[in-house]
């Protein structure tokens, strides 16, 4: 019996890297998981199965609302409840200033910060409660933004301000909202900077190297469950000391 045994979990951007990690993190801790992709169907479909424990592969695109309610509504129709909400589909493109227009503000908006209000608006209507937990995404660079990363990492500032809020307005029905802010972590979202900077951030890094998605799957799953009451809006920054 682990901690989540009998909860049920939906976890967006599961079909790889992070997302995929903390699938197979809640699945091992007993959560039935639902596997959330946008893109990649056969690949959220091998995640899925390779679970240990129940789990199904769930179309979602967190920048549309309706998609966000019909994959809830899947999820419950296939476990009757839904328990816990982990939202980790984003996008990172990163532009220097003269090239910035108005497609790459809408995309990463749209899915980054959009998508926080859809999962949350409709993860409230849906999950159990009280008891149930919502965690979104945030990043280390809404704090410490590099070059060239301005509006992704004004998309994460964001994430924090609506955490926060939707933290303090769910909380009195019993269902916590919190985010994690990772630093870099070696996904194949990050792969060109962990090539480009990799040795340098590790020589950097209090722990002396690069994070692992297993180490934010392990930050969510005590977010996801029932020992994370007292936390509330919060953005937990995962750097290994960096910061």
């Amino acid at each position: 019996m682990g901690p989540l045994t009998g909860k049920v979990a939906l976890v967006t951007g599961g079909s790889g890297g992070i997302g995929a990690a903390i699938a197979r993190r809640l699945s091992a801790d007993g959560a039935s998981v639902a596997v959330g992709y946008r893109l990649g169907a056969a690949q959220a479909g091998v995640v899925a199965n390779d679970l240990p424990g129940p789990a199904l592969a769930v179309a979602i695109d967190v920048a549309d609302g309706p998609s966000v309610r019909a994959a809830m509504a899947q999820v419950i129709a296939e476990w009757g409840r839904l328990d816990i909400v982990v939202n980790t589909a984003g996008i990172a493109p990163y532009l220097p200033l003269e090239d910035i227009d108005d497609t790459h503000m809408r995309i990463i908006f749209e899915t980054n910060v959009q998508g926080v209000v859809h999962v949350t608006k409709a993860a409230a209507e849906v999950i159990t409660a009280p008891g149930g937990r919502i965690v979104h995404f945030s990043s280390r660079l809404a704090d410490f933004p590099r070059p060239g990363t301005s509006i992704y990492a004004a998309s994460k500032g964001a994430v924090d301000t609506l955490v926060n809020t939707f933290g303090k307005e769910l909380a009195p029905r019993g269902i916590i909202v919190n985010a994690v802010a990772p630093g870099v972590i070696d996904t194949p979202m990050t792969r060109d900077v962990v090539r480009e900077r990799g040795a340098a951030i590790a020589a950097a890094t209090p722990v002396g190297r690069i994070g692992q998605p297993e180490d934010i799957a392990g930050i969510v799953a005590f977010l996801s469950g029932p020992d994370c009451g007292w936390i509330v809006g919060r953005s937990l920054l995962a750097d290994g000391g960096l910061s």
